[in-house]
């Protein structure tokens, strides 16, 4: 799904267009992409160079990551990206926690949408285990990870407007996440951080199921798609916010790939990759029920022009998309068929914790939850190692597990998108004015706990 601009306005000229877009040093490399480049190798610096820390603490960081930039006037000679100060030691933390403990520490790694980090943890550890899901617990986890989607995309666009002075554009964005947030209490009992899977399921079965349809469907039918159109009203023809995200901070198709990008920044620049489609899995998946229902239809995002703004637009036909996505799943034809069905996988598995009705009823789903709740017990893992990955809403999330036949993993590494994406700040902002990297940070969408190594 391709989007077009329309009339484009004339945004900050580019480097070839500035008579000095700064200077440098004769006998110094020169790594910034300017048609003036013989001009600026022979321009002597005359010392007027300074260093500007950008965070840790400036509010349109967001976060506690830092830029350490060098300034000629108010364009940027070089920029040093550093990860931050955080220092949480999330993956180490991975070998002290048993496969269901770790999801608290995985979910607080991208705070804007948690419960998707939940997902994709347990989506590794399934794989690693072999366990299949059941068609309810799909369906459940499908829609909860398309309204983290939105959640994280409605603060990264409303963060958009507000950096660049659009207070009212925030609010229309932010002020339906909380909608979200309910949902997320709804049916794990927490709003911030849900917490909310486990291997094979989750922590619990749906309070009711008539309640979550109506509660979700409220928000996709109505209450998004409104501020969805009152922030495209105020931003997408809005002339100052053009002339500050258009033609800024652009990478082409071929670097994207090359820097590993992914998620709205990769395909925002031409790059059509997104592992819903690739590398299906939950709704998404062909015969997800295994009775033959056909896998979730919508539209993958594909900008071209791989500005500030086309990342914005990806965003936003993303939450759209991401909307379309729920709506199927919350038909009547597919709660009739999931209706009363287990939400937790058990059927003589070691791996996942037997149904409330077992563990009462009968000595052996009492004696199997004991065994995997019980610190000096736990899972019975293979030896073995596997990767699973999901499309959250920066991107490629994943997470390597290795396992030693423990009740812990030997290790846990993390692929965050966020970490990756951060690599090419120098290359986006070098030779920018000043005033773009705020754009520039917001449109790549940093959190900083993800940065944390």
């Amino acid at each position: 799904m391709g989007i077009g601009r329309g009339r484009r306005v004339r945004a900050t000229p580019t480097l070839s267009e500035t008579a000095v877009p700064y200077t440098i040093k004769p006998d110094q490399g020169f790594d910034t992409d300017v048609e003036s480049l013989e001009y600026l190798k022979s321009h002597v610096d005359t010392g007027d160079r300074w260093t500007l820390n950008f965070g840790p603490q400036h509010p349109a960081t967001h976060t506690t990551l830092r830029l350490v930039l060098e300034l000629d006037g108010e364009r940027v000679a070089r920029c040093t990206p550093h990860i931050g100060y955080l220092h949480s030691g999330f993956e180490k933390l991975g070998e002290h926690l048993d496969y269901n403990q770790y999801v608290t520490i995985v979910s607080r790694m991208n705070y804007l949408s948690p419960i998707a980090n939940d997902i994709c943890w347990h989506h590794a550890v399934e794989t690693l285990f072999g366990v299949e899901l059941t068609p309810r617990c799909k369906v459940v986890r499908t829609i909860m990870a398309e309204l983290a989607r939105i959640q994280d995309h409605l603060l990264c666009c409303g963060a958009a407007a507000l950096d660049l002075g659009g207070f009212t554009g925030f609010l229309y964005a932010f002020n339906q996440r909380e909608r979200v947030y309910d949902i997320c209490d709804y049916i794990s009992g927490q709003r911030y951080h849900p917490d909310w899977t486990r291997v094979g399921g989750a922590m619990k079965d749906l309070p009711d199921d008539e309640v979550f349809r109506k509660m979700v469907g409220k928000f996709v039918n109505e209450e998004l798609p409104q501020a969805i159109k009152d922030l495209e009203n105020l931003l997408m023809r809005n002339r100052i916010f053009m002339d500050r995200v258009v033609e800024v901070g652009e990478i082409g198709k071929e670097e994207a790939i090359a820097w590993g990008l992914s998620g709205p920044i990769a395909r925002a620049s031409g790059v059509v990759r997104d592992l819903r489609k690739d590398e299906p899995y939950l709704c998404y998946a062909d015969n997800w029920d295994d009775q033959g229902a056909e896998p979730v239809e919508f539209k993958v995002v594909v900008h071209e022009d791989g500005d500030c703004y086309a990342r914005f637009q990806v965003r936003v036909e993303e939450m759209k998309q991401a909307a379309h996505i729920v709506r199927q799943l919350l038909s009547d034809d597919i709660w009739k068929r999931i209706k009363g069905t287990p939400m937790d996988a058990y059927a003589d598995s070691k791996f996942v914790k037997p149904q409330k009705e077992d563990v009462y009823g009968s000595i052996e789903g009492l004696i199997q939850h004991f065994e995997i709740i019980m610190s000096n017990r736990g899972w019975d893992a293979p030896v073995a190692e596997a990767y699973g990955a999901n499309e959250t809403a920066n991107g490629e999330l994943g997470y390597f597990v290795v396992a030693d036949g423990g009740p812990r993993p030997w290790r846990v590494r993390t692929r965050p998108p966020s970490f990756i994406n951060y690599a090419t700040m120098a290359r986006l902002t070098e030779g920018h004015m000043l005033s773009d990297i705020v754009a520039i940070l917001g449109s790549l969408n940093v959190v900083a706990a993800e940065l944390d190594r």
